[in-house]
C-alpha cells in the first residue's frame, strides 16, 4: 500500500472498534485488522459500542447496521452526539481556563470516522447510513482489499483533521489570552460578559463583576522598572485566578494594571466575599511598593457591582456600575472595596 501510513501521525497503532452481532464476521475483521497492525476491540451490539467508545476512545468504528438491542443507525447518531458533547465540554474549559494546555487542546476534536459494514445495499439503507452520520459504507460480502484501503484513508484523514482542529483551537486560545498573565484578555472578557448576560437574562439569575486596579502602579514602574512591573502584574493576576470561586468565573486582564472578574450566578454578598479574599491574597504577597501613598506593599482598589440581567438592559450597565465603584474606591483613598 502506498501513501502516508496511519501510524505516521501517531506513536500508537490505531484502535479499531468493531460492532457486529455476527461472530464469524468479527473474527474475520479482527484477523484482517490485526494483520494490518491495528488493535481491535469487539462488541456485539450498538449499546455495547457506545459504552466501549467512551472507554477505549477508538480511532475508527466499524459498525454493522443490523444488530440486536440497538441497531447501527441509532448507534451512529448517538456516537456523533457523544463527540459533540465532548467538544462542547472542551470548549467550555477553553472559555474558563486560561491556562489550558496542549494536552487538552489536542483532545478537543474527536472526529472519529464511522464505517458501516452491512448486507443492506439498497438506496434507502445507504441514504439512511449517511444521514445517521456514517463516514463511509461497505457492503457484505466484504471485499477485503477495498476495506483495507478505505480504513487506511479514513484513519489518515482523521489524523489530519485532528491536527488542523487542534491548531485552529490553539490559535483561538491565543487570540483570547493575555500573553503576560495567561488570563483572559479584553476581547475574551467582552465575549464572555455578553454570553453570560444573555444566559442569565433568560434565567433571571444574578451576574456580578469585580473591577480592580493596582494602586499607584505608575509609581511602581518608575521605582522598580518595567520588568519588575510585569512580574508584579503576573503575581497579582495569579492571585485573582486562584481566588475566583466557581468554574464559571472568568478572570481577565482588563487593561494595563487593571483586572476584572466576571461571576455568573453570584449575588452581591458572594462577589464582595471574593473581592475581600483577593485583597487579602494580594496583601499577603507583600510585594514592596515604596511609591505607594497607602501602604508599603502593593494593594488593590476594587469596585464590585451586581445586576440581574434583563432584555431591557445591557452588559455596559454592569461595567459602568463596577467602574463607578472603582472610581469611588480610588477617590476615598484607595486600598479598599466599594460595592455599587
Amino acid at each position: 500500500m502506498s501513501g502516508i501510513s496511519p501510524f505516521s501521525l501517531s506513536k500508537q497503532p490505531p484502535v479499531i472498534l468493531v460492532a457486529d452481532d455476527d461472530k464469524t464476521i468479527r473474527v474475520l475483521l479482527r484477523d484482517a485488522m490485526e494483520q494490518e497492525g491495528y488493535r481491535v476491540v469487539e462488541v456485539t451490539d450498538g449499546k455495547q459500542c457506545l459504552d466501549a467508545y467512551e472507554t477505549v476512545k477508538p480511532d475508527i468504528v466499524l459498525l454493522d447496521a443490523v444488530m440486536p438491542v440497538m441497531d447501527g443507525f441509532t448507534c451512529c447518531k448517538q456516537l456523533l452526539q457523544i463527540a459533540k458533547n465532548n467538544l462542547i465540554s472542551a470548549l467550555a474549559n477553553l472559555d474558563t481556563d486560561s491556562a489550558l494546555g496542549n494536552t487538552v487542546i489536542s483532545k478537543i476534536w474527536e472526529r472519529t470516522p464511522i464505517l458501516m459494514i452491512t448486507s443492506l445495499n439498497d438506496k434507502e439503507s445507504v441514504d439512511r447510513a449517511f444521514e445517521a452520520g456514517a463516514t463511509d459504507y461497505v457492503t457484505k460480502p466484504i471485499h477485503w482489499p477495498v476495506l483495507r484501503q478505505r480504513l487506511r484513508r479514513l484513519l489518515q484523514q482523521a489524523q489530519i483533521y485532528k491536527q488542523l482542529e487542534a491548531a485552529n483551537l490553539a490559535l483561538q486560545h491565543l487570540a483570547n489570552v493575555d500573553a503576560l498573565t495567561g488570563l483572559a484578555n479584553r476581547r475574551r472578557f467582552d465575549d464572555y460578559l455578553n454570553t453570560q448576560w444573555i444566559n442569565l437574562a433568560q434565567e433571571g439569575s444574578p451576574l456580578s463583576l469585580i473591577l480592580c486596579d493596582i494602586d499607584f502602579f505608575k509609581f511602581y514602574n518608575d521605582q522598580y522598572g518595567h520588568p519588575a512591573g510585569d512580574e508584579c502584574i503576573q503575581k497579582v493576576g495569579a492571585i485573582l485566578s486562584r481566588k475566583a470561586q466557581k468554574h464559571q468565573d472568568l478572570v481577565a486582564r482588563y487593561g494595563g494594571e487593571e483586572f476584572a472578574v466576571i461571576m455568573p450566578y453570584t449575588p452581591s454578598s458572594g462577589a464582595v466575599y471574593v473581592a475581600k479574599t483577593i485583597q487579602t491574597g494580594v496583601r499577603n504577597l507583600q510585594i514592596a511598593h515604596r511609591g505607594s501613598a497607602v501602604s508599603q506593599y502593593v494593594t488593590l482598589s476594587m469596585g464590585v457591582a451586581t445586576l440581574i440581567p434583563t432584555w431591557e438592559s445591557s452588559p455596559s450597565n454592569l461595567i459602568v456600575a463596577a467602574d463607578k465603584a472603582l472610581y469611588q474606591a480610588k477617590a476615598e483613598g484607595r486600598n479598599r472595596i466599594i460595592f455599587k
